[in-house]
């Protein structure tokens, strides 16, 4: 029989959930509260279940805190907060017992796994509080098997274009192919900048195989995950299952390679990578740099990471980035009913933020809590309120027009009359058009103002000249680098 006290955590839990989107961000609330769930509240104790074990050990010493405040200004009764884990496959139902389970025959089938509870904000240590025997839950997964999954990184939420076509494309091979395929390239890297799909492509790799049952073994794992589970196991003793768990798998998934330290660690890599690679098993590795700038890596790890596919995710066009917002409003509406954007607020957002996906899905994220916390309509003034609080630390001064030609007058050797004229030679054509692609970039003037600041050409010609520049971005490193340069230089 389902209690009040359940009743009211399962009303006002959405509204704890809200809260720790609203305050966190959504790559923060994505990454480890997506799978949280609230299990009961007895004696002020509320009871949080998490699907593993590493989770749970996480959100107690970095979060706990945190959630405790959240709760007890959303949730009436909590006073203390436990974490629990529980199974894969166990249904809970309102009772706290898996389904199909007495709550006094699930006493005797009971995990050790819960975190010692927390009261007033301070988690005690495992060496002090021993942990609580619990009616519900069960360890979740076998050790060594790399990082949570977020269940929103798949292929059907990743949005496509020319700057990740070929990232896209051979991920999706991996991920179709069966367990007993032998790669064709092999390892498959990714490079790009932060936020630009990295992690998502490889978060799609696997759950695309896991979901489609085909029994191939796909590990994901972060470097940091890497780093802590072998030094767990040199610690208690299970290196070799450690060793066997990563060197058996069919498919293994390294995220943020760069941030692998210690000499233990990276020779510990190489011979795992080496032995998956020598015996026809699928290695992805993403990164935020090429293969020759990863100094964490020695020099012929380096070179059989070069060896394989080795593919950038390129900047963000204007048609992806408004794709990508009009994605998350669309999921964001699906959990909120009534939130709309208007299209002013979308062209102002996909201008303004630039930088990357996550830039972008923290913004929509914000102007739903806001609609949710306010119950009035999306205004710019609450957009432009966003984008400053996300870009304000990345952009000290502000930028002119006159800053912009100036600029690039002096970069690419070309007179500010002349970038002002009706010449169309191509060493003066360019020049101009990546002038008023930053201009609409960097400041705020709208397209007529900058045709006219431009020489006094029209709107239509400013379209053209930021099309024309975003095309040959994606297609020319070089100069998508030239243009990274001269924004930050106008920002200094």
């Amino acid at each position: 029989m389902t209690t009040k006290s359940e009743q009211n955590i399962s009303k006002n839990w959405d509204r704890v959930k809200q809260r720790l989107r609203a305050e966190l961000g959504e790559e923060v609330y994505s990454s480890w509260f997506g799978r949280v769930e609230p299990e009961g509240l007895n004696d002020g104790l509320l009871q949080l279940s998490v699907p593993t074990k590493f989770l749970q050990k996480w959100l107690e010493s970095h979060y706990a805190t945190k959630v405790l405040s959240t709760c007890k200004a959303e949730l009436s009764g909590v006073s203390s907060l436990e974490f629990l884990l529980r199974g894969p496959n166990t249904m809970v139902n309102a009772a706290g017992a898996p389904a199909g389970m007495s709550v006094d025959n699930a006493a005797t089938s009971q995990s050790s796994g819960a975190v010692p509870r927390l009261q007033g904000g301070a988690a005690a240590s495992h060496a002090e509080t021993p942990a609580r025997a619990t009616s519900s839950f069960r360890p979740s997964r076998q050790k060594h098997d790399g990082s949570p999954l977020n269940p929103r990184q798949n292929f059907a939420s990743f949005v496509v274009s020319a700057s990740n076509r070929l990232a896209f494309a051979a991920a999706k091979q991996i991920a179709e192919s069966t367990s007993a395929y032998q790669p064709k390239y092999n390892p498959l890297f990714f490079h790009a900048d932060v936020g630009h799909g990295k992690t998502h492509l490889l978060q799609a790799i696997a759950w695309e195989m896991k979901q489609n049952s085909r029994g191939a073994k796909v590990i994901y794992m972060t470097a940091e995950r890497f780093m802590v589970e072998f030094a767990d196991a040199l610690k208690n003793g299970e290196a070799l299952a450690f060793k066997d768990k990563l060197r058996h798998a069919d498919v293994l998934l390294i995220d943020d390679i760069q941030f692998l330290k210690g000499e233990n660690n990276q020779k510990e890599f190489d011979h795992t990578i080496n032995a998956l690679i020598d015996s026809g098993r699928q290695v992805v590795v993403a990164s935020a740099m090429t293969p020759a700038k990863l100094k964490c890596l020695d020099p012929r790890m380096r070179s059989r990471m070069a060896g394989g596919l080795v593919t950038e995710i390129g900047a963000f066009d204007r048609e992806l980035r408004l794709r990508i917002l009009q994605q998350c409003v669309q999921a964001e509406a699906g959990e909120c009913p009534g939130f709309l954007v208007p299209d002013e607020v979308m062209t102002y957002l996909t201008d303004k933020l630039t930088h990357s996906g996550r830039e972008l899905e923290g913004a929509i994220t914000r102007l739903r809590a806001a609609y949710q916390l306010t119950a009035q309509p999306v205004t710019m003034q609450v957009a432009m309120d966003i984008v400053g609080a996300i870009v304000g630390g990345t952009e000290p001064r502000r930028v002119r027009i006159d800053d912009i030609l100036r600029s690039i007058s002096q970069t690419y050797a070309v007179s500010r009359g002349d970038l002002l004229s009706a010449r169309r030679t191509r060493s003066i054509v360019r020049p101009r058009q990546i002038g008023m692609y930053l201009s609409k970039q960097l400041t705020s003037r709208s397209l007529p103002e900058i045709g006219r600041r431009f020489g006094g050409r029209d709107h239509t010609t400013v379209i053209h000249a930021i099309k024309k520049i975003e095309e040959l971005m994606n297609a020319d490193p070089n100069l998508r680098d030239e243009i990274e340069t001269l924004k930050k230089d106008l920002h200094h």
